[in-house]
């Protein structure tokens, strides 16, 4: 690794440790030349599948632009970075899982939807407006009630029932 310092190749690695949820290594590192102290961070390199628009052409996957997109649909909303940072990392990670050898921008585009609806309903209203490119006020409104009546599939895990599930009592009937 060069010195960012004094440009010298000889660096000797001082510290490392699991960074980003273990998916990479934070290492600090002196250079034996100047003795200036920096951290690097390394991650593998994995390949994610390249993107089918909609009119056939095909795209290399640009995490940029998955950022930007997300950002502006969640400009001056209330959502922590972490949070966000999460959601980038869940996407990636699906996408890598998926097996498939492309993805169309059309399953890339619900997939962002639904992370934009667990972490903020006006943002995944705004990008969804922009998606599927409504054109009057009653796509928003039918949008709005779409969402009003069915919550988002990750509240249902986070969320505690109140009343028993049929299917316990079943198998505890001393319950």
């Amino acid at each position: 690794m060069r010195c960012p310092f004094c440009g010298t190749d000889d660096t000797k690695v001082v510290d490392s440790r699991l960074a980003s949820e273990g998916h990479s290594v934070r290492r600090r590192r002196e250079c034996l030349s100047c003795a200036e102290r920096f951290t690097t961070f390394e991650t593998a390199e994995l390949t994610l599948p390249p993107i089918v628009k909609s009119d056939g052409r095909r795209e290399a996957f640009d995490e940029a632009k998955l950022r930007g997109g997300m950002l502006r649909a969640l400009e001056k909303r209330p959502v922590a970075t972490e949070r966000f940072e999460e959601s980038i990392t869940h996407l990636l990670h699906r996408l890598r899982a998926s097996g498939e050898r492309e993805i169309s921008s059309g399953a890339l585009g619900e997939w962002v939807m639904d992370e934009l609806r667990n972490l903020d309903e006006v943002a995944y209203v705004r990008f969804a407006s922009v998606y599927r490119s409504f054109q009057d006020v009653n796509a928003f409104r039918e949008e709005i009630e779409r969402l009003q009546n069915s919550p988002p599939s990750d509240l249902n895990k986070q969320q505690i029932s109140l009343l028993p599930d049929p299917a316990d009592k079943r198998k505890n009937p001393a319950a």
